[in-house]
């Protein structure tokens, strides 16, 4: 049966739930939609989101155009969507950055996340993995935390840039521990990978799709993943809460936000059909190989989760000092 037929019969019980609500607002979608991308093509975005933008365009009987507009790490798709009209037709495919982070880094920002956004639902988690170049003593984080208190301004902790998620997972981590590291940032996480491989650096946090073959060919050492729960690809390898820091999480995360005004009846049929995506045994299995957690949780609980993540961030880039020009 090919995926558009069985899609569209998975939806068909949600479709029901809401159609009479969308009777108030027209027959959304009845043209195409934008999903407006703050990166460039072929990121981790597009990995996780791309895919789900196809299913749910044949759910919908709508195409889903998929907008690349990177830059300004992420403002510049942000202001596009947040002056769009709130019909449904332009939405942002946001993650920390544009949505949870960047106001509290830069002085100035064109758009205000929190205001001008109203959420949808998160597509998937994709957890953080801690990477170790072999030639550091350490095969735990535990061994790691003893390690850098006797060894202090000797570990180097690589990151792909100033204020990026990998660096915000730093700070939060000395924070927790009571530890200092010293901090490498690259322009990327590919430069930084490099590094660490060389052993220019020790460390590095990034996504597991970053790392996998790399740890399976002995070139990286996994020692914890930003998870509260394992990941299938790397079972053997505990979480941060495991090792620790109870209830630490560090990651990316990718979601669906509207414009502020757009009618909650369309906020909730998208946030419909994107759980029916999101449950489909093939994209569960995709977004499992890549080292991500479905998520797909309701437009309440991502705005809370937006809300409380967004001030966690606040308190640690006050704390570390950190600020981009």
């Amino acid at each position: 049966m090919k995926i558009r037929t069985r899609t569209l019969l998975a939806l068909l019980p949600a479709l029901t739930v809401v159609c009479p609500a969308l009777a108030q607002t027209g027959n959304y979608p009845n043209k195409v939609i934008r999903w407006v991308i703050p990166f460039v093509a072929g990121g981790g975005t597009d990995v996780v989101a791309r895919p789900i933008a196809l299913a749910m365009g044949e759910m919908m009987g709508q195409p889903i155009v998929y907008d690349n507009r990177g830059g300004g790490n992420g403002m510049i798709a942000g202001e596009i969507v947040a002056k769009a009209a709130p019909d449904g037709y332009t939405l942002l495919v946001g993650s920390p950055s544009v949505i949870t982070t960047n106001q509290s880094l830069y002085a100035k920002m064109p758009f205000d996340p929190i205001r001008d956004f109203s959420p949808i639902t998160k597509f998937a988690n994709v957890p953080n993995l801690l990477g170790a170049h072999p030639s550091l003593p350490a095969r735990t984080v535990q061994e790691l935390l003893e390690y850098a208190k006797a060894n202090p301004g000797k570990v180097n902790w690589a990151s792909s840039g100033i204020g990026s998620g990998g660096h915000l997972g730093i700070e939060l981590f000395q924070s927790r521990a009571g530890v200092k590291v010293v901090h490498v940032a690259y322009k990327g996480a590919g430069p930084a990978l490099v590094g660490l491989i060389g052993g220019d650096v020790h460390l590095l946090l990034a996504g597991p799709g970053v790392f996998m073959q790399h740890v399976k060919a002995g070139r990286v050492r996994a020692l914890a993943i930003g998870s509260l729960q394992r990941i299938p690809i790397l079972p053997e390898v505990p979480t941060l809460d495991e090792s620790g820091f109870p209830g630490m999480q560090s990651g990316s995360w990718y979601g669906l936000v509207a414009p502020t005004g757009t009618p909650g009846a369309i906020i909730r049929f998208i946030h419909a059909a994107t759980v029916k995506v999101l449950n489909l045994p093939e994209t569960a299995a995709r977004l499992a190989a890549d080292g991500a957690i479905a998520s797909g949780n309701a437009p309440e609980q991502f705005a809370k989760d937006i809300r409380n993540e967004a001030a966690m961030w606040a308190r640690v880039i006050k704390q570390a000092g950190i600020k981009v020009d």
